[in-house]
């Protein structure tokens, strides 16, 4: 790798950056509430309108937009529930949780935990982070692969919750493994989850159940011809695309560089990871509630989404020296996915060239 693809960390000035974004860490729920449940409202709505609306016309193909857009909006708030303060917001994870998390089959508990694993300094981009993959120092097809993977995850999450919990209650081993292998959204397919601990939602059992019975209660009204198939046709393609979305805005998120066998310093944790500011109206629709700003986020896991803008024109603005701040953005999506590509490629093409001198070697010798 250059130098320019490996910023130095060690001069960062991290002090100085804490002291500018201290007084920005309390979430506020008067922006929570209405933000949360508008996008939740508009994207049911649009659901709605998508499924009443003839096939493939112009007000479905808008209704699907908006529905896509907005339900990504809703459901991304999971981010932040994982970072609030235990004990607080209950109401609302409660809210979001029979809103949001149930019928798209993604409650909290399958986030809570996972993600405050992937925030601490030890575990941070080694092999226990199940939200990271050396992507860059594999090979292109990877990334492919996991952006693929987005059309089948609405079947996985379905057989979760709709086969695999029943199973469970009856079937210990089967228990076991659905919490270890079936119960986090995370993006590296080995993570085994460890057993549920202190940093887990004491609530998962009762969220697992709640889910699974959201899954009958669906199936039974297909079956019984109150709901129509196209409900469920809809529900497939809103989620496939919203988590094509996600995991290209998970591929922008970090430069994925660390190889998994020792941790990172918070400059270089900073560092391998990415803001995209982009533009106040596309850049919020894929990377919604604050996660265009996702090095920022990095830096102080602690502030709101809602803060995360101001601190990052903060930073740029008051930093004696930015420069080394402004090396974690990119001009857009397209630029972040174009360095992690090429920066595969490019060691993959490395690999291959080594491979090639070893062997040379081996005949010759």
């Amino acid at each position: 790798m250059t130098d320019m693809a490996r910023p130095n960390a060690e001069n960062f000035p991290l002090k100085e950056a804490r002291a500018i974004v201290k007084s920005l860490a309390r979430p506020n729920p008067w922006i929570y509430w209405p933000d949360f449940l508008i996008s939740a409202a508009l994207g049911w709505g649009a659901f709605v309108l998508a499924v009443i609306s003839p096939n493939f016309g112009a007000v479905q193909l808008a209704a699907l937009f908006v529905a896509t857009f907005a339900l990504y909006r809703a459901v991304i708030f999971i981010h932040e529930l994982s970072h609030l303060k235990r004990g607080t917001f209950k109401l609302f994870r409660l809210a979001w949780n029979l809103i949001c998390g149930f019928p798209m089959l993604v409650p909290s508990f399958t986030y809570a935990g996972v993600h405050t694993d992937h925030h601490l300094r030890k575990i941070y981009g080694t092999h226990e982070d199940g939200e990271y993959v050396p992507f860059a120092t594999g090979s292109p097809l990877g990334l492919v692969g996991y952006v693929l993977l987005s059309f089948f995850l609405p079947l996985l999450f379905v057989g979760r919750f709709l086969l695999l919990t029943p199973i469970s209650y009856v079937v210990p081993p089967v228990r076991r493994w659905a919490w270890e292998r079936a119960s986090s959204l995370t993006i590296d397919m080995n993570y085994r989850r460890p057993p549920p601990a202190k940093r887990d939602d004491k609530s998962w059992r009762w969220q697992e159940a709640a889910t699974c019975l959201y899954a009958f209660g669906f199936l039974a009204l297909f079956v019984t011809g109150v709901l129509p198939l196209k409900v469920l046709a809809i529900w497939y393609l809103v989620t496939v695309l919203i988590f094509l979305f996600n995991s290209l805005r998970t591929l922008c998120a970090h430069a994925y560089r660390n190889p998994g066998d020792a941790p990172m310093t918070t400059a270089e944790e900073f560092l391998d990871s990415v803001n995209v500011p982009g533009n106040r109206f596309w850049t919020p629709l894929w990377a919604p509630v604050g996660l265009r700003f996702h090095a920022t986020h990095h830096l102080f896991p602690s502030l709101p989404y809602h803060a995360l803008g101001k601190a990052h024109r903060k930073l740029v603005q008051e930093l004696p020296d930015n420069s080394l701040y402004l090396e974690a953005s990119r001009a857009s999506m397209f630029d972040a996915l174009k360095r992690i590509w090429q920066e595969t490629r490019e060691g993959q093409n490395n690999r291959a060239k080594e491979a090639q001198a070893d062997q040379s070697r081996s005949k010759a010798a």
